[in-house]
This record gives C-alpha cells, sequence and structure tokens, in this order.
C-alpha cells in the first residue's frame, strides 16, 4: 500500500470526460490484520472532513480495528482519506471521558449521570422560571452531529424553551456557503453534482486548497488532469498549495481582495463577450447593476488592489469565459476573508452569467468545511428554521407550529436568529446564562481566543460541555456529558452534494459515555417538554424514529428526504436530496430548468444587503419579482477591517493541514496522523523571513494587538507579506502542563462578515520576531507529497484521563 502520509491521495487512476471515475478501494487494518481477521463491517461514511467519503468499519472482539472505502458508493468509489484511514483511533484513546464530571470547589469531579443531568434541569428550570426565560439559553453546537441529533437539539431549542440563540460551529466555516447560495438562487443547496468533475473542462478553485481538505475528491480531480482531454485549472489563493502547483493559472492575492479580483474577471469575462445573453435575459436579475459597478475593475486596477499581474487577470479571465463547462469550489480563503458574501456570490455571478449550472460538468461547490455541516443547517440547529425556512416568513412558522403542535409564538421569529459571535457576546454581557456547547472546542477555534476564555470562565455563567475528551473548553465547564462517537451509535449525515448516507452502529461506547441523540432525548423527558395539547413534544425513543419525523419537516421543502429510509440507505450508495415519489434515486442536479427557489412564499430569506447586512423586508423583495429567476448581487470592493500598519506590517491568514482536522480532538490522537503534524508552525515568504533575520527552523514569536504565540518557522512559497498558521493547535499538543500558546486563534479578530457572520480568520495584521536559533532543528511539518515525517519522530503523550481533575477561574 502507498504510504498515506507521504502521498495523501495515493496512485492515481486516470479517466477522460464523460467516462466513470475508477474505482480503488483504500483500507487500513491495525496490527498486520488481513480480512480474514474481521468479524464484520459496518456501513458508515467520512466524519473527519466535509467530503462524505462512504466507509466500512471493521470490528473484531468488539472493537474497531479498521476501514475500507466503500467501492459502490458515488461520492469516493472506494477512496479514503488519510484521516480516515488513521483517525479511527482516537475512538480507543485511554484518556476517553466516561464517566460525567460537574464542578465542586472549583475543579472537576467524576459523578453518576443523574447527579449531572439533575444540575442542568435544575439551572434550566430555575431560569425558566425568572425573568427573562428563553432569553438566558444559549446553544453551541457543531458540524459533526447526525441529522437525528440536530433536528432533536432544533426542536427542543425551538419549540421547547423558544430561544433564537443558537447556532453551530459551522458558523466558522460554511455559514458564508449558505448565505450566498440563499442570496444567489433563494434556498441553501448545493446546485451541483461531484460527478460534475467527470465532464467539466476547466475548475476554478476560489480560496479552496481541496488537496489538504477534502483529499478524494482531490483525488477524483487529479485523475481528470492525469486523464485524456484534462480540464484546465485555476486556483486563487495566497499560498502555494498543492493546488496552486497543479493549477494552471494561480493568482496570489493579497488578503482580503477577493472582491475586487471577482470583479476584474466579471468584468473581462462581459467586455469580451463570453457571457450568455439569452440566459442572463431569461433566468437572472441585476445584470445592469452587475456590469455598471464591475467596469470600474479593469485588469489595471485589479492589479494593483490585489498585487497580482495584470496580464494572470487576464488569463484567469481567458480560462473561466472560454470553457464550456466551467466548475468551480469555494472555501475558506472566500468565506473568513474580508466581503465573504459578496465574493461568494460573486462566483455564483460567473456561473450565472455563463449559464454554467444545472448541466453535468457546468457546477458550483459552495464547500461546507465539516462532514454534517448540511445538517446542521437543514435542521434548525444552527439557528436557521428546519426545512430550509424563512423565519421571516409568517406562513413558515405556521407550518413548523402545526408540526410540533406549538403556538406559533412559541417559535423564536421575532428578529433574526442570534447567530455565534453574538451568542458570546451576550455570554459575556450576562444575559445568556447558561451555555450547552456540544462537540465543539470553541476554547480553541473562536477568534481572540483570550476573550472567549474570560468569557467561559464568567462564574455567573453555567457551561455545560458535551464532548469526547477533556478538551481545553471542557476543563473550564461546570457540567461534562462524555458522549459516544463515530461507529458507537446511529444516525444520517449529509455530505456537500447533498448525498445522504448511513452511519450504523458498531461497537459500544466506553463506560458510561452516551449518544447525543439520548443525551438531548433525556434532558427533554427531565424538562418535561409539552406541546399544547398536554402531550410530550418529543415522543422519540431512537435515531430512526427521528428521521421519519425529519422527514416530515421536509415534506416539500428544497432538503425533501421523504423518500429516503434506512432501509434504502443500507447496502448501496449514498443518496441526493431533494428525493421523493417521484424521484426515488435522488436528484443530481438543481436548476436544471433555469428555475431557482426565489418565489417570495418559498424562498429562505428576503436577502441582504451585501455591504451593511441590512435585511430586506417581503414587501421590498416581492417588488423586485423574481418569479424563479436568480439575483446577481455586486458591490464595490472595500479594504479589510484591519491592514498592516508599522508595528504589524504582515497579514496572518490560518488554514488546515491534511493531517489534522478542527483543534485535533481525534486526529491528535492517532499516531500516524499525530507523527505527521505534531505541533504547530509559522509559513513564512523566503524574502520576509531575511529580512527579519529568521531561518527555517527558527523559534519565531508572532503577535497582534490581540495576543501572541510561538512557532518554529518554515520558509516556502507563500506570498510575500503574508504568514500561515494551523488553526488546529491548542495546550494539549505536547505537554499538558506546558500552556505556551501556540493557538492561532490568539491573534485573530473579532470581525465578521455583514451577512454570514463568519468570522474573518484571514486578514489580521501580526508582527514576527525571531525567539531562538533553530539551525538543525527538524520542520516541525512535511512538505504535503513529498515526504514522510522522521520515523523516529516521537508521538506526544495523550492528555489526562476520565478522572482528571480539572481547573478553571470558577469557584
Amino acid at each position: 500500500m502507498v504510504d498515506r502520509i507521504a502521498d495523501p491521495w495515493g496512485e492515481r487512476t486516470p479517466y477522460g470526460p464523460g467516462q466513470q471515475w475508477p474505482v480503488r478501494v483504500d483500507r487500513y487494518l491495525a496490527d498486520g490484520r488481513s480480512d480474514a481477521d474481521v468479524d464484520r463491517w459496518v456501513q458508515s461514511a467520512s466524519i473527519l472532513h466535509s467530503n462524505g467519503d462512504a466507509l466500512d468499519i471493521a470490528v473484531a472482539d468488539g472493537r474497531i480495528v479498521g476501514v475500507r472505502g466503500r467501492a459502490v458508493d458515488r461520492i469516493n468509489r472506494g477512496r479514503v482519506d488519510p484521516k480516515d484511514l488513521y483517525g479511527w483511533q482516537a475512538n480507543h484513546s485511554p484518556d476517553r471521558l466516561t464517566r460525567p464530571l460537574v464542578r465542586d470547589g472549583g475543579r472537576l469531579v467524576e459523578t453518576d449521570w443523574d447527579t449531572a443531568m439533575g444540575r442542568i434541569v435544575a439551572r434550566s428550570k430555575e431560569l425558566l422560571d425568572g425573568p427573562g426565560g428563553w432569553g438566558h439559553f444559549g446553544f453551541y453546537t457543531s458540524g459533526q452531529l447526525f441529522l437525528e441529533e440536530y433536528y432533536t437539539l432544533g426542536v427542543i431549542g425551538k419549540a421547547g424553551l423558544g430561544t433564537p440563540h443558537m447556532d453551530g460551529n459551522t458558523r466558522l466555516c460554511t455559514a458564508t456557503a449558505a448565505a450566498s447560495m440563499k442570496a444567489s438562487f433563494g434556498t441553501d443547496g448545493q446546485p451541483g453534482s461531484y460527478t460534475d468533475v467527470d465532464h467539466c473542462d476547466a475548475i476554478a478553485l476560489w480560496g479552496h486548497n481541496v488537496a489538504e481538505t477534502q483529499t478524494v475528491l482531490w483525488m477524483r480531480m487529479l485523475d481528470r488532469r492525469r486523464g485524456p482531454n484534462p480540464p484546465a485549472m485555476l486556483a486563487v489563493d495566497p499560498r502555494a498549495t498543492p493546488v496552486a502547483r497543479e493549477a494552471d493559472v494561480h493568482l496570489a492575492v493579497r488578503n482580503g481582495t477577493n472582491v475586487a479580483l471577482m470583479n476584474g474577471l466579471l468584468r473581462e469575462i462581459i467586455r469580451r463577450g463570453w457571457y450568455d445573453h439569452d440566459y442572463v435575459e431569461a433566468h437572472t436579475l441585476g445584470f445592469d447593476e452587475l456590469c455598471r459597478i464591475v467596469d470600474g475593475y479593469p485588469p489595471s486596477r485589479v492589479a494593483d488592489i490585489c498585487d497580482v499581474p495584470a496580464v494572470d487577470v487576464e488569463r484567469a479571465a481567458e480560462l473561466l469565459g472560454t470553457s464550456q463547462r466551467l466548475l468551480s469550489t469555494v472555501l475558506q480563503g472566500f468565506y473568513q476573508s474580508n466581503q465573504a458574501t459578496a465574493a461568494a456570490c460573486a462566483v455564483n455571478n460567473l456561473h450565472l452569467v455563463r449559464g454554467m449550472i444545472g448541466r453535468p460538468g457546468a457546477g458550483i461547490y459552495q464547500m461546507n468545511g465539516q462532514p454534517t455541516a448540511q445538517n446542521n443547517r437543514e435542521t434548525g440547529a444552527d439557528g436557521d428554521l428546519p426545512g430550509l425556512r424563512n423565519w421571516d416568513n409568517e406562513r413558515h412558522v405556521e407550518e413548523l407550529a402545526r408540526l410540533w403542535n406549538v403556538d406559533v409564538d412559541t417559535i423564536p421569529h421575532w428578529a433574526p436568529p442570534t447567530h455565534a459571535m453574538q451568542i458570546f457576546r451576550y455570554a459575556e454581557q450576562g444575559s445568556i446564562k447558561l451555555l450547552w456547547i456540544s462537540a465543539t472546542n470553541p476554547a480553541v477555534s473562536l477568534p481572540e481566543l483570550h476573550r472567549i476564555r474570560q468569557i467561559l470562565t464568567r462564574p455567573e455563567l453555567f457551561v455545560v460541555v458535551q464532548d469526547l475528551f477533556l478538551t481545553e473548553t471542557a476543563e473550564l465547564a461546570d457540567v461534562v456529558l462524555p458522549a459516544a462517537t463515530w461507529g458507537e451509535k446511529t444516525g444520517t449525515f449529509t455530505s456537500v452534494d447533498r448525498t445522504v448516507h448511513i452511519s450504523d452502529k458498531a461497537v459500544d461506547p466506553p463506560g458510561e459515555a452516551r449518544p447525543d441523540l439520548d443525551i438531548f432525548l433525556d434532558y427533554a423527558r427531565r424538562m418535561d417538554f409539552r406541546d399544547r395539547d398536554g402531550q410530550p413534544l418529543i415522543d422519540w425513543s431512537g435515531p430512526e424514529e427521528v428521521f421519519e419525523a425529519w422527514k416530515e419537516c421536509s415534506r416539500g421543502r428544497p432538503c425533501d428526504y421523504t423518500g429516503i429510509t434506512y432501509e434504502k440507505l443500507r447496502g448501496g450508495s449514498g443518496i441526493q436530496w431533494p428525493c421523493t415519489d417521484e424521484h426515488p434515486d435522488g436528484t443530481e442536479r438543481l436548476y436544471t430548468d433555469g428555475h431557482f427557489h426565489t418565489e417570495p412564499d418559498y424562498c429562505e430569506t428576503y436577502g441582504h444587503d451585501l455591504a451593511t447586512g441590512a435585511e430586506f423586508t417581503e414587501a421590498e423583495y416581492r417588488a423586485k419579482e423574481p418569479d424563479g429567476r436568480a439575483f446577481l448581487h455586486t458591490v464595490d470592493y472595500q479594504p479589510s477591517p484591519e491592514v498592516p500598519d508599522d508595528e504589524h506590517p504582515l497579514l496572518l491568514t490560518t488554514g488546515r493541514t491534511v493531517y489534522q482536522f478542527h483543534t485535533r480532538t481525534k486526529t491528535g490522537r492517532a499516531p500516524q496522523l499525530n507523527q505527521a503534524a505534531p505541533d504547530v508552525w509559522v509559513e513564512l515568504n523566503p524574502a520576509d523571513a531575511a529580512r527579519f533575520g529568521i531561518v527555517e527552523g527558527d523559534l519565531v514569536g508572532i503577535s497582534s494587538a490581540r495576543g501572541a504565540i510561538q512557532a518554529r518557522a518554515r520558509l516556502c512559497g507563500i506570498r510575500p507579506g503574508v504568514v500561515f498558521l494551523p488553526f488546529h493547535y491548542g495546550y494539549f499538543d505536547q505537554d499538558p502542563t506546558d500552556r505556551t500558546p501556540r493557538a492561532a486563534n490568539e491573534l485573530t479578530i473579532t470581525a465578521w462578515d455583514p451577512v454570514s457572520k463568519q468570522p474573518l480568520f484571514k486578514v489580521a495584521a501580526v508582527a514576527v520576531a525571531k525567539l531562538a536559533d533553530g539551525r538543525g532543528v527538524p520542520s516541525p511539518a512535511p512538505t504535503v507529497g513529498s515526504s514522510a515525517p522522521p520515523a523516529d519522530a516521537d508521538v506526544p503523550p495523550t492528555v489526562g484521563g476520565p478522572a482528571a481533575e480539572a481547573t478553571s477561574g470558577k469557584e
């Protein structure tokens, strides 16, 4: 087998346009096992990225012992990401939480479930019975739970407690994807299919390092590039990523200037006649205003703003404008940067003006960053209304009230749902008094971490954390609930191109750990939530019952699941929504007829001003008479809220490495992955490094107006004036007693996009300084795809144990 640490993408299986992607089954079994040593294989899919790769879990002697890809699945055709090959080993980590913890005298100590849940319920009822009631509750969830768990949480929050303060860490990675599709097309939901890679003749990657974030999708792209009639490729990224090195045209733009670039590219495409006049006339609104704005961005101005050669802007426009089947994919380089929603909408504009949507090879992936982010959005656990309904549409709220048999006024819809950054602001101000955090680690992943730690340690804030390990966030909680994870519970989840998979339980969770669904159902039972007839609000007892209830909630909406059953999901490939009796095999592409979800009675939003975030009213929206036409939203470029100065002369961008996921809660406990990228590093352009007297391996201090961290230097092809830090690393990465700051988010700013409310992780101003000589120190991370880490590299120890006593500022 190919060394999947040294070569994350494995062997090529080239194919040509219109051909089916060949099968290649990847597998890894621990301890030299063979298939004969496996007792059974259990169907599942990936939980360590957003691609949705289908897997089988190998079980022997009641334990998970490996995985293999599912050859029959439409997403991956048997291939497996390195994180999935090895990351399952975290399930067996000796520091898994196995019993609940409660804070006693400033320490977390083990207890039983009745005591832990009793404290949560007592505090909940006390808050509900007091002034402010529902307004004191905040929920901050994940992009890694299952559909059934999100939907249950959404009903608890919206119909049980009636709070609008509910969001997920999907706000950090996927909120702009949803916002841009709502703005352009009327509702959330990817227009395209992963099979568009099989048909396209050009691929544009907008701030998306797909080679490291969704390796199997990159394998598909590489296999097309190695076959006959390969697609051309454009990459927009300030770093020389594997994608940038592969691309025919690489635009290493200055951080925060994406809107200027997109306006310039659209100008060239329109002025050169590379747009589809008939499609624009029949299926879009706003073309004249788009032309007026983008006309102010000739290549020379774009070159000045973005700091790229004007000739390269013209080359990129030609690649985009002359392709016959263009595929675009967008991720954090756009979503976490300045004017995020406007930039993502501009990619939609590109496809709309060229008529490149709704047919094979002509598609858009407004990507997700996490495996179940799509379900978070669909079910309302991120604050949106379930079923991709419009919170500002009284008829949509009435539909939910009838479905749940509650009063309309119980469901929060008097103002926009509270986004994550505002939830933490309310907790900081004291209006949110109970904050329930499930399956995420905001003490590492949110911006301006010193502020987040101060919020979580406020004595007045009751913090519940539901997770697998004693994370940096769990350390600060009042109650910690041990959760089961992937492979230890059953549920469904949906990938980027709307493909739904089932993940069946393979083994029992350790100790007293419980599935997240069981925890939410226990809370609902203890709180005794009732509908208006006095019956239990939630009467589900298992995941399949929740799935059936969800199907009714989705009926008639864009994400219609009514044609999907657990039985249909087992044994074969995942199935795309919408899936109904009329389309029992799912729907591969949306908007094939050029009709979009923009009718006022159906759309998910009445829209926003992209520059200010101001909400449009229903009357304003209806006056536009969209009639199923898509919107071409365009704004002028505005500089980032923070730019370099004499004190902080460089721009920071953060991101992922192929070997780690989120805050390393799982991947940091898989030996192969941890060994490959055990510690944080900082990437510098050689010219910048020379300016500050830094060489490869030096210990470098990186500081902003908010904090400072330390990292070893890597000199590479990143654009001058920019530094890169992976955001995965917190305090627990080496020695649990060493609290030297390593988290990139010590430096990032508390600012967000006005529409999607996604934080701006890509535009902080920083300074760098050499702290210690590092000559002879090995580079802290290998160059992806070139060489493996040293064979004798130390694997950091795991941290603590289930009975670890943690302390915080709380008493």
